[in-house]
């Protein structure tokens, strides 16, 4: 199934400037023109020179990889951290890894264009331009394969070598190395077809190098060997000369930037190096820059990708200081403010926001997946700066030590004396319950904008959503992402304004989809007011957006919500101003530990709190005409994504009724938590 057909690609150009189509149009024909480079998995290692007689990477032979201070690190790994990894690392040596839901059962050795979740296998052989990776019948879940050949299992593994000096370890990474080399000459197959996998896989290699520098066989696997250098130097041409730009440069951008800047500093064997670092160094300034709010709150409007642009930020800026070409002040102040963001929204059980699209993505992988991606950014976080007292105090981790190695810490300017609760640019606020008042109410509520850029690739169609917790379990939850390519229907539902604890009218998105990655138009959101306590606590939001002033007549949705901490009450407050009767219905996704029954015109809802039970009602408001759904497929409604790639049904509240058409109706949700 492919998504991209006639009708698509007109309402993307749609969405391009007029330099950029003019861009695309030249990158179009330099991508022709390279087909002529392109070299075959059958060629011989000594033909890769690029139909030259002398390779570009020759003056590369003589390299040496600069060491590491490893006696100093492991001192200060924490055991935990450290007999984490190396379970982790023994999963692998037995043949199994997951990824995005799926376990892998081939390790020993993997198939790299094998997708388990169709069953397809992915062209290998191919010009890689000439790949619709976007179409699964092609190349099947392109992100299953891709995600594999990012190659984290290998920094998991080097990882346990540095740490335990057992050469299995080192063994089983140069295996899987040399076999993906081999398999993926230039411009070979569906690995070359997009930037941020050829950024990502760089920042692994340089990280699997360092990480094995106490193995024997370290140097002739990598700048002593006549493969290795060339996939570095193609990684990095490739980078250099097809960048995301225009309405595409989001995170990929930042993950090509950082990729080719962490490579050119730490593999600094080739002519063009201190060229593509001076480019890496510059792009990647600007564009996390344009990438995130002067508040620190990334304009992707999808939390899951705050996380992975701080990430490669970081992993980027510890390379340069560490290589004494560190990266300017002003970054390191935009950095600190994302780590501070991190800080300030996460739950009691550092859980981030669940806001719009999340695949998943990290940027470097040392600890196993059982560190939570903010709790791994919080302790990193920790090791660079000089935190305030209101962050969340968290335990060291194997990355975060060593990244602390390579950059040393840093005093941060203008830290907020307490934790913030708003992020005005953003329209991000968050509501917390007193702790005097018992486990703690979290509530986010979203009155930001759609996305960022003309397509907001990653937004949902969630203006006005609320997503509630209670002592870090989903209530009120947002449902999450599922998957990107080939279930079309599926992707729909997760992105929909139903699939959101808001509103929606006329059966249509508050924003109009164009494509599985592109919004035609956006809905825009604005703040009314803010009520905050003596502490500065926000206790009343209020916001509208204009998602349906297209429709005829026009309608506005404005919503007020209310913490009463003292109370556990948590009070919604919807108004549909217009003069037309259109039909509406009202959503509340529950979490998928949540237990719900309709009582009367009332939901009861009951989960599980370790050895004890919890409970709260739902009271609804008169009008709607209220029902329960869960795991339906015809159409989809009652769905929760834990993460990419992971799907379980969970209850969904709907409520449909008509608009009077006679000025505003209003309608009173209250959650009421029980002690």
């Amino acid at each position: 199934m492919n998504p991209v057909g006639i009708e698509w690609r007109f309402r993307r150009l749609s969405k391009m400037s007029a330099s950029e189509v003019g861009w695309r149009i030249s990158e179009h024909v330099r991508r022709k023109r390279w087909a002529s480079r392109q070299v075959l998995p059958a060629a011989s290692p000594r033909s890769w020179a690029l139909r030259s007689a002398t390779a570009p990477w020759d003056s590369a032979r003589n390299a040496v990889f600069p060491t590491f201070p490893w006696a100093e690190v492991l001192r200060a790994v924490p055991s935990e951290a450290r007999q984490q990894v190396i379970a982790a690392a023994e999963e692998v040596l037995a043949g199994r890894w997951e990824l995005l839901g799926a376990v892998r059962q081939d390790m020993e050795d993997p198939d790299w264009f094998f997708d388990p979740v169709t069953g397809r296998r992915a062209p290998q052989v191919d010009y890689c331009f000439n790949v619709d990776h976007r179409c699964e019948d092609v190349t099947g879940n392109v992100k299953q394969i891709w995600e594999l050949s990012r190659m984290h299992h290998l920094t998991v593994l080097a990882a346990a070598f540095a740490l335990s000096g057992d050469e299995r370890y080192a063994e089983r990474t140069a295996s899987h190395l040399r076999s993906w080399w081999a398999q993926n000459p230039f411009l070979s197959g569906v690995h070359w077809t997009s930037g941020i996998e050829a950024g990502l896989r760089l920042i692994t290699w340089v990280w699997v190098r360092r990480l094995l520098d106490g193995w024997s066989g370290a140097g002739g696997l990598f700048e002593r060997n006549d493969v290795a250098l060339a996939q570095i130097w193609w990684h990095q041409h490739y980078l250099a000369n097809f960048r995301s730009r225009g309405s595409s440069a989001n995170n990929h951008v930042i993950a090509e930037a950082a990729g080719l800047l962490v490579a050119a500093l730490a593999f600094d064997w080739f002519a063009e190096s201190p060229l593509w670092r001076e480019e890496a160094t510059r792009v990647l300034e600007q564009e996390l820059t344009s990438n995130t709010f002067p508040s620190g709150v990334n304009r992707e409007m999808a939390f899951d990708y705050h996380g992975f642009v701080t990430e490669l930020a970081v992993v980027a800026a510890a390379e340069a200081d560490w290589n004494g070409h560190p990266l300017s002040d002003d970054l390191w102040t935009l950095l600190y403010r994302m780590f501070d963001v991190v800080a300030a929204t996460v739950d009691v059980k550092l859980r981030p926001p669940r806001q719009g699209d999340g695949d998943n993505g990290r940027a470097l992988v040392i600890d196993p997946s059982a560190t939570g991606r903010s709790s791994g950014l919080l302790a990193i976080g920790e090791s660079l700066f000089d935190a305030p007292g209101w962050w969340p105090r968290v335990r060291p981790t194997v990355t975060s030590t060593l990244l602390g190695t390579m950059a040393g810490r840093r005093a941060a300017a203008g830290q907020p004396e307490r934790r913030p609760c708003h992020f005005t640019d953003a329209g991000l606020t968050l509501m917390r319950s007193s702790a005097s008042d018992g486990e703690e109410i979290w509530c986010r509520c979203d009155a930001g904008p759609h996305g960022f850029l003309s397509i907001a690739a990653h937004a949902h169609a969630d203006a006005l959503a609320v997503e509630v917790r209670h002592d870090g379990i989903d209530v009120l939850a947002d449902p999450g992402t599922y998957c990107y390519h080939g279930e079309p229907f599926w992707r729909s539902y997760f992105r929909s304004t139903l699939a959101h604890n808001t509103i929606e009218v006329g059966r249509r998105d508050q924003s109009t989809s164009g494509g599985p990655f592109l919004w035609t138009r956006h809905a825009r959101s604005q703040l009314i007011e803010l009520q905050t306590d003596e502490d500065g606590a926000v206790t009343m939001w209020t916001a509208e957006h204009d998602g349906y002033r297209s429709l005829a007549p026009p309608v506005v949705h404005r919503r007020s919500v209310r913490l009463a901490s003292r109370l556990r009450r948590l009070e919604i407050v919807d108004c549909l101003e217009t003069t037309g009767g259109h039909g509406f219905r009202m959503a509340f996704h529950l979490g998928p530990e949540m237990h719900a029954r309709m009582v009367g015109h009332d939901v009861e809802l009951s989960w599980s709190h370790g050895a004890f039970s919890r409970s709260a009602t739902l009271f609804l408001p008169d009008g709607p005409t209220w029902s329960l759904s869960r795991g339906a497929t015809d159409p989809i409604l009652g769905w929760y994504s834990p993460r990419f790639g992971e799907n379980h049904p969970a209850w969904a509240v709907i409520g449909e009724g008509v608009c009077n058409g006679d000025g505003i109706d209003t309608y009173t949700t209250v959650l009421q938590f029980h002690s």
